[in-house]
């Protein structure tokens, strides 16, 4: 786990309240074009991946995937999450640079 900026920062945009869970609700804010980015656990069913990769594909919302739903679950003082998105611009953002950082590095 080396390199884990990124969930520090997503525990930042979750405190600030621009963070939602769940399969339902992220799909819905995705649906509203009120998602910046759109971040899936490795480890999500065949079916969930490609529901929220086509969805995202469709409306154009960026999609990182992270390692684990414990480690998802954990940045965000929840339990395992498969699926988190976060609503606002500038944390979604600054998360797509950590997290791609984190991949290379």
């Amino acid at each position: 786990m080396a390199n884990q900026k990124w969930a520090s920062f997503l525990g930042l945009a979750n405190r600030a309240r621009k963070v939602v869970s769940g399969e339902e609700t992220v799909l819905r804010v995705v649906r509203q074009n009120k998602a910046a980015v759109v971040i899936l656990s490795a480890d999500a069913s065949e079916r969930t991946r490609k529901t929220i990769t086509d969805k995202c594909r469709y409306y154009n919302v960026p999609l990182r995937t992270v390692e684990d739903r414990r480690q998802l679950g954990q940045a965000i003082g929840q339990p395992a999450r498969v699926i988190v998105a976060v609503t606002d611009k500038g944390f979604g953002d600054k998360l797509i640079a950590l997290i791609d950082q984190s991949l290379r590095g």
